[in-house]
């Protein structure tokens, strides 16, 4: 298979809601899809980027031109286009694992459609439907937050994650447990926003039976982490850490987290990411699937993803209305608490045209 070129298309999707975090708040997702044509077919990808470097180093309009001075080049220039190979030819240029990600997931993914094969099937997905999870951002008020959570209970979320941030923390979580009962499967996110010097405060959700807390401490913090783990008994996960098959190993050893939230494009790609997987399953920790607000193309390879064995815990695979009135592919629609696992050929899914051009800001062509 040879590159004859890769389409950078920016989209800006109107969310159903603002989505707050401690990062900030999004009201519309500004993102990069890339398109990826070879002379077998072509590909899609997606770039989880942020328009600003807030969730990471990454940025939306850096992404496009770290693939358009480097990375798009350097994959053209290194002969017949292999999907195991991305990474490996990327490997020179430091960092931008999201624009990594990005290209390589449009490599898979046209790799696969000329070879008839899934996404699910590449990874080694043993299961057709995945259980969902929902993230909630932090609200104005308690019965706001109230009303949200009874609303994706209502519509059938099977686990429910609060964002949490100082001051907004124990309150809301005591109501919504308070509110809904023991029964609900209930974690929080803080999205690095505390330090060590809080683990007393953070000992106080102990009581109400969290899955997990996840990254309460800054990214670089691992022995803080593993210091925090034993001063609280809620298990801490680890998001923005884990940034690699390695780095997930060192982890786990250092005793810094008892999960990890797998981010395909946090982490470099979808082939990273199962070695992510393998490495937890060899060491019995449990993974579970995170989200960026992802279109449905990226959806739909998250949801191939969260089908593995290790996967043993509901993710942030939302339905499309979560986020979007109206998704750029044919939605994901909540059935049961699950999505179905696409079984098409690469991802399963592709844009709708019109769709796709109502949310497109500009494209670019970049040739090889």
């Amino acid at each position: 298979m040879k590159l004859t070129g890769v389409e950078l298309i920016h989209v800006s999707m109107p969310l159903v809601s603002p989505f707050r975090t401690s990062f900030g708040t999004q009201v519309t997702r500004d993102l990069l899809l890339l398109r990826v044509v070879t002379d077998e077919g072509e590909g899609w990808g997606e770039c989880v980027t942020m328009p600003d470097p807030v969730y990471s180093s990454e940025y939306v309009a850096g992404a496009a031109d770290v693939l358009r001075r480097f990375l798009v080049p350097a994959l053209a220039a290194s002969g017949p286009l292999d999907a195991s190979r991305v990474a490996t030819v990327l490997a020179p240029f430091k960092g931008h694992r999201m624009a990594k990600a990005a290209l390589e997931m449009g490599v898979l993914d046209a790799e696969l459609r000329a070879e008839g094969r899934s996404f699910a099937r590449e990874l080694g997905a043993v299961h057709d439907r995945v259980p969902c999870g929902v993230s909630v951002g932090i609200m104005d008020s308690i019965p706001a937050l109230l009303d949200a959570v009874g609303g994706y209970i209502d519509e059938g979320y099977v686990r429910i994650k609060l964002k949490i941030e100082p001051g907004w923390d124990v309150a809301p979580v005591r109501a919504v447990r308070e509110r809904f009962g023991d029964d609900v499967l209930l974690q929080v996110d803080a999205n690095t926003a505390y330090t060590l010097a809080d683990a007393r405060h953070l000992a106080r959700l102990d009581p109400f039976e969290l899955l997990l807390i996840e990254q309460p401490l800054e990214e670089e913090d691992i022995l803080g982490h593993a210091d925090l783990a034993r001063q609280i008994t809620t298990p801490i996960c680890l998001d923005e850490s884990i940034t690699s098959a390695q780095s997930t190993a060192a982890a786990i050893r250092l005793g810094a987290c008892e999960v990890v939230n797998i981010k395909p494009g946090r982490v470099g790609g979808y082939l990273e990411s199962r070695r992510i997987h393998d490495v937890c399953v060899a060491n019995g920790v449990p993974v579970w699937c995170g989200g960026m607000l992802e279109t449905g193309i990226g959806r739909a390879a998250n949801v191939a993803l969260a089908a593995l064995p290790g996967f043993t815990m509901p993710g942030d695979t939302s339905a499309s209305d979560r986020y979007y009135r109206t998704d750029i592919t044919e939605p994901f629609v909540l059935d049961a608490g699950t999505l179905t696992v696409p079984t098409g050929p690469g991802i399963g899914v592709l844009p709708v045209p019109e769709l796709l051009a109502e949310v497109t800001t500009h494209t670019e062509w970049l040739t090889v």
